[in-house]
């Protein structure tokens, strides 16, 4: 009795935990942009992760971090920001049929969440105690290099495959010859670029305002030196700026 019973804290925890799982995986697939539903995906993650530590499987959810949240997740937003993928680009398909295979494949993986939790309704299952008797990463890897060696090697594939299918969606095809230093140079000052950097303003010494344009070596002013987005302070004919003196 007392091994079946759930106290307050654990269903509060759970239920909680149960929401922001099911709200993440909803906005994986109803998200509009795919860096969104990689977000979800993460949160559903750290969820799951924190359902692992309240079932007494501590490396579990250590594992489902740094692993799935850190390494994985990571490395699909790393890529996403890479390639660039909008809206309009997610709705063409790149491998014909893509689509009915995801389907197929979700059905197949739903029929197996299905007939696993009526196995275990039917046969029983085996206590937290029990599991984790010899320690949690024993046990843990007990269950996973002996009954679930082929799902674990399968998994391990799995991840292999994203990981190389990550790195072809951010491959780039170079469609003309790479431009020297010097085509680079050529074509960086083309427009009128500035080969140095740009003078600092207010480069006098009895002022110092943003809006004082720096003198050249041959005497004039400077506009390069003072932001856009401020008003130019006109220079006297002597060169020293009007209201000489004053400190911004």
């Amino acid at each position: 009795m007392a091994a079946s019973y759930t106290s307050t804290n654990e269903a509060v925890l759970f239920w909680i935990l149960a929401v922001v799982s099911v709200a993440g995986a909803i906005g994986v697939i109803a998200a509009p942009k795919a860096v969104y539903s990689a977000i979800a995906l993460a949160i559903t993650m750290i969820a799951l992760a924190v359902l692992y530590v309240a079932q007494d499987a501590p490396f579990l959810g250590v594992a489902q971090v740094v692993v799935y949240t850190g390494a994985v997740m990571m490395l699909f937003l790393f890529v996403l920001m890479l390639i660039g993928v909008d809206s309009s680009e997610s709705l063409v398909e790149t491998l014909r049929g893509q689509r009915f295979a995801a389907i197929g494949v979700g059905a197949g993986f739903g029929v197996l969440m299905i007939a696993g939790i009526g196995n275990v309704s039917v046969t029983g299952f085996v206590g937290l105690t029990e599991a984790n008797r010899d320690g949690n990463v024993e046990g843990l890897a007990a269950l996973i290099f002996t009954r679930y060696l082929w799902a674990f090697e399968l998994t391990g594939a799995l991840l292999i495959t994203a990981t190389l299918g990550a790195m072809l969606l951010a491959h780039r095809e170079r469609l003309e010859r790479r431009k020297t230093q010097r085509e680079l140079a050529a074509a960086r000052f083309a427009p009128g670029g500035h080969p140095t950097t740009l003078p600092n303003p207010g480069v006098y010494a009895r002022n110092n305002a943003v809006d004082v344009p720096a003198r050249l070596p041959d005497g004039s002013a400077s506009e390069l030196s003072v932001s856009a987005i401020l008003q130019l302070r006109p220079l006297p004919d002597d060169g020293k700026p009007e209201g000489e003196g004053e400190s911004r």
